[in-house]
């Protein structure tokens, strides 16, 4: 659905196409017809993302985005837009690396 940064932001994250608009704040239409890639919002989204993409790669930032963290679920943080929330969990996968926890016995 989505073109240019909002696709790559979507492809990096592996966000639906709702997830995206609501990350956004954006219309499909305004992501589909590329008014999307405008948003101060995107930009702000991109930049964020250039170091945790360098340091995990993608496939453990799609991982990472649907894994309880400390401060939350960081797909949930994105979706409501709490933007200085997902910041936090960034930068927390920056320091600590991407830890799962739980599971077996």
């Amino acid at each position: 659905m989505a073109a240019g940064d909002a696709r790559r932001l979507a492809d990096l994250l592996g966000l639906s196409d709702d997830e995206l608009c609501d990350a956004l704040g954006a219309t499909p239409l305004e992501v589909v017809s590329g008014e999307a890639d405008s948003l101060s919002a995107l930009t702000i989204l991109n930049d964020l993302l250039v170091d945790a993409e360098a340091l995990a790669g993608g496939p453990v930032l799609r991982r990472w985005l649907r894994a309880k963290g400390p401060a939350g679920v960081p797909v949930d943080q994105l979706v409501k837009r709490d933007y200085p929330a997902f910041e936090d969990s960034l930068a927390e996968l920056e320091r600590r690396g991407f830890v799962l926890r739980g599971g077996g016995g």
